[in-house]
């Protein structure tokens, strides 16, 4: 079994295996790509789908759905495998929550994940972004669905969770609904040197158990394959996220944004993620996305749908 080198760097040696027959793309350039596309500019906002970008933006944006990034485009650390540019942001715009709230309702969304950079620059982290957000979205709309996908909040998890908490229940009776916290560990602890520099793995899961222990809060993750992970390796990092609380997963392939990031290490066939959302299943796991293209976000309203 291939094990990718914990000292291997971003280089722009080649992929070590072809790109197979399964991984495909879809574009999608019906009347909703265009109306997304439209909303997204003209309020001035970023979106993850374009600035990792997500193979999935032609079909989700073709949907009328997408993953709104707060707090800039510029990320506080440089991690292996993500197209996220990096560096020092002077960015921070206070009236983004509004911006957000208004662009869902000219869409009539009815399912948002909100994310951001990484921003250890703030005190916060940008918690309180992510709280003011989520109260302008609910009071516009009690009935939408809101889904985080957040960074660690490495300078203090406690208080991040507290703010967006406090956030919550300040809210009228009828609009304080229940909310997905998700956060991605990413990869097995091993590859995080590599994968994740700035990040922990243990901290990570920290987070998550925190989440998972609020009232109302769904805690839920998310692994990429194909950097050198091994099967065991996998299985115990799902283990580690039941045993934080975890409820929901998904599970999909590595695929390298430039030559300047990470290579592939190998193509996880479409059987094998099978067998890994059969076994996430088994393990407790009540919501399991698993295949070449899921990402955390790639079809997340089927969480609402199915709680009805």
């Amino acid at each position: 079994m291939t094990i990718i080198p914990i000292n291997v760097e971003p280089t722009r040696q080649p992929n070590a295996v072809r790109m197979p027959v399964w991984i495909r793309q879809n574009l999608g350039q019906d009347v909703h790509y265009g109306k997304t596309d439209a909303a997204v500019h003209e309020h001035r906002l970023h979106t993850v789908c374009e600035e990792a970008r997500c193979p999935n933006r032609g079909e989700c944006w073709s949907r009328g759905t997408a993953t709104f990034m707060l707090l800039g485009d510029t990320c506080t650390r440089a991690c292996g495998f993500c197209a996220v540019k990096t560096g020092k942001p002077d960015w921070l715009d206070a009236d983004e929550p509004n911006r957000v709230a208004a662009a869902v309702m000219e869409l009539q969304l009815r399912y948002i994940v909100l994310t951001s950079v990484n921003r250890d620059d703030l005190a916060d982290g940008g918690a309180g972004i992510f709280a003011e957000t989520l109260r302008q979205l609910r009071l516009r709309d009690g009935q939408i669905g809101v889904e985080f996908l957040t960074p660690d909040f490495r300078q203090d998890q406690a208080a991040a969770v507290s703010t967006v908490m406090t956030m919550l229940n300040e809210l009228p009776d009828n609009v304080r609904h229940d909310l997905v916290w998700g956060h991605n560990v990413e990869t097995v602890p091993r590859l995080y040197q590599t994968a994740r520099r700035g990040s922990k793995y243990v901290r990570s899961l920290s987070l998550l158990a925190l989440a998972a222990q609020q009232s109302g809060v769904a805690a839920k993750s998310a692994l990429m394959l194909g950097l050198g992970e091994t099967r065991d390796e996998v299985l115990a990092v799902l283990h580690d996220l039941r045993v934080a609380g975890v409820s929901r997963v998904s599970l999909g392939q590595y695929l390298r944004p430039s030559l300047d990031h990470l290579p592939v290490i190998s193509y996880v066939h479409p059987d094998e993620f099978a067998e890994y959302e059969e076994a996430a299943r088994a393990m407790g796991f009540d919501w399991v996305k698993a295949g070449p293209l899921v990402r955390s976000s790639y079809y997340a309203e089927e969480i609402q749908q199915q709680s009805r």
